[in-house]
């Protein structure tokens, strides 16, 4: 079954249109390397929860936008070798328009789809 890395972005929306941007070009080196799936999407509906929440993960401020996020490959040995790959890739645009310290991620090994 396939791995999934997964992610949840605070984003300033005054820089949304670059966060976009980045995330093409980085999606488009991603798949050229090997990746099955990249994934992004713009939070819409989510609300900042009582106890927990996707804006709370991540301590998104009133003026940031949550991104909740993912890239598939077929397992975690391939997607190792694609990240280093991506990682030494020059064309990958290591300038980030968000703060790092509150990105969250993880890998995460799929046991259903449907």
């Amino acid at each position: 079954m396939a791995y999934v890395d997964g992610f949840v972005i605070p984003v300033p929306k005054d820089k949304i249109d670059a966060y976009k941007a980045h995330a093409k070009s980085a999606g488009e080196i991603w798949k050229e390397l090997g990746a099955l799936d990249f994934v992004e999407c713009i939070g819409d509906d989510v609300p900042y929860g009582e106890v927990t929440s996707f804006p709370r993960a991540v301590l998104a401020k009133e003026d940031e936008v949550v991104v909740f996020s993912w890239i598939v490959y077929r397992d975690r040995t391939e997607r190792d070798a694609v990240n280093a790959k991506v990682m030494a890739d020059p064309r990958l645009d290591k300038e980030i328009c968000f703060d790092g310290k509150r990105l969250i991620f993880g890998g995460f090994e799929m046991w259903l789809k449907m």
